[in-house]
């Protein structure tokens, strides 16, 4: 690694600091010499600009006053004696980049990894963190995760994790104080400029730090498990928030734990999420622009600056990166403990995926259509063909499960969920077979007639579901004539 670039980063961080200072501390000290003078040199005192003066310069100088690093832990510590396997790796990746180990490894809900320098003041006293995470070791393969891993001590190599502090610490101290000033405050203009013009020199010297680990990393692992774990990080991270949301929340709420990481699997292995993910994949890869306040350059660029470096080992069995920690199980339970406590954790059943609709949808179904059961009495299936065509009216006379009514952007949302409730519940009771899986939609088949019932009324109102081949399919599911109250009455 070129020497000279590490020097010039670490003055380059000294000196915007310090540049910071000096802007904060002149022109707080001029805010507070403005009232004295005007008492010592006009014999005078305006009480408004007075005040005004003082109480800005001194939200200036406790802004800035340098705060210590109060480390919370992001996950559970992983240690050394109860996972060997993963820390086997972790030292060999430390020797191949010539780094010693963190001094704490943490396990977090995140597909990401990091490391940084926390405790102490300014990054001095700090001790080495490294975070990893979970749903991350799922998607990475064995060789994947090491070149990951390689980055990461990459950033300790090149004194990333050293200079960051400075940096993060002076990024803190300007936003406390644009926030202490005030919105529309004129005091905030020379800190927003300063602030603008920080972040965009810190964010390109940040993203020429990636470059360099993932330089290191190719070096030392292979520029093939990089590159390959580069996209799978890209392709799958987007994924993991609309999964923790929709399919998690709702199950932790009922108070059950399913196992996070395997339906993490599941779910970005289902078919329609799986192609979403291309596309995006396909968009990061094809999209070069860099854009000034990104701390990471654009993917396309990562790939191609390390394509020249030699592709690393061909591997006869490369096994998934989760297969480094022993008991998966107890760690999610950990990890959900760090969440929400211990106390809450300590409610939750263990529940497997398919016991997700009988044990916590079914029974959640059931009281919408029970809340809705007016609103629905005299809709039959067949008359789901007028409702689509005013979705939003009919959506307007139901109620969640606060019994609260919608607003209009939520009305035809909740109108599909009512209605698929209702419908889900009158063809299971009939003794349709169902059909989920985390990431997949709900589909019903009885008597070879498969149906998605959540997204009847959208399929009907968009026409992509003609009315003639919905009542063809209300015959063939028994559903022709019926009530849709009745299912208020259907057991889960």
């Amino acid at each position: 690694m070129n020497v000279s670039f590490i020097i010039g980063r670490a003055v380059l961080a000294v000196v915007l600091m310090v540049g910071f200072y000096l802007l904060a501390l002149g022109i707080a000290s001029a805010l507070l010499w403005i009232p004295y003078a005007e008492l010592v040199y006009a014999h005078r005192v305006t009480p408004k600009l007075a005040i005004i003066c003082v109480v800005g310069g001194l939200a200036i100088l406790w802004s800035v006053l340098p705060r210590f690093d109060k480390f919370t832990a992001p996950g559970p510590q992983l240690q050394r004696e109860k996972y060997p396997k993963l820390f086997a790796e972790l030292e060999s990746v430390a020797q191949a980049t010539q780094q010693a180990m963190p001094a704490e490894v943490y396990l977090v809900p995140d597909v990401n990894a990091w490391v940084a320098q926390r405790g102490g003041i300014m990054g001095l006293g700090s001790r080495r963190v490294m975070g990893l995470g979970l749903p991350l070791m799922r998607i990475l393969t064995c060789s994947q995760f090491r070149a990951v891993l390689a980055h990461e001590f990459g950033h300790y190599h090149g004194g990333d994790t050293k200079i960051g502090p400075w940096i993060y610490k002076t990024r803190g101290a300007i936003g406390r104080t644009l926030h202490s000033l005030g919105d529309g405050s004129w005091l905030q203009a020379p800190f927003r400029w300063y602030g603008n013009m920080f972040l965009r020199i810190t964010h390109a010297v940040s993203r020429r730090q990636e470059f360099v680990a993932d330089e290191l990393a190719a070096r030392a692992v292979g520029a093939k498990p990089l590159a390959d774990g580069l996209r799978s990080v890209h392709k799958v991270a987007p994924a993991y928030d609309y999964y923790w949301r929709s399919e998690c929340a709702p199950v932790l709420h009922a108070g059950f734990l399913p196992p996070l990481a395997d339906g993490f699997n599941q779910f970005i292995n289902a078919a329609n999420i799986a192609q979403k993910m291309d596309q995006h994949l396909e968009e990061q890869l094809a999209d070069g622009k860099v854009d000034p306040f990104d701390t990471h350059p654009p993917l396309k660029d990562r790939v191609a600056a390390v394509a020249h470096l030699p592709a690393g080992p061909e591997l006869a069995e490369d096994l998934p990166a989760v297969s480094h920690l022993e008991d998966v199980p107890g760690l999610e339970r950990e990890l959900v403990t760090q969440l929400a406590g211990p106390e809450t954790v300590a409610k939750l059943k263990a529940i497997g995926w398919s016991e997700v609709v009988p044990q916590v949808y079914s029974p959640q179904w059931t009281q919408l259509v029970q809340l809705n059961v007016v609103a629905l009495k005299g809709v039959t299936s067949e008359a789901l063909v007028t409702v689509a065509g005013d979705l939003k009216t009919f959506g307007l006379t139901l109620v969640d499960y606060a019994k609260e009514k919608p607003e209009a952007e939520q009305a035809e949302g909740l109108a599909n969920g009512v209605v698929g409730a209702a419908l889900t519940l009158l063809l299971t009771q009939s003794g349709a077979t169902l059909h989920t899986a985390p990431g997949e939609e709900i589909s019903l088949t009885h008597n070879g007639t498969e149906m998605k019932p959540f997204g009847l009324l959208s399929a009907l109102q968009k026409g992509e579901l003609t009315a003639e081949t919905w009542r063809a399919q209300c015959a063939g599911l028994n559903l022709a004539g019926v009530d849709l109250a009745t299912a208020a009455g259907s057991a889960p």
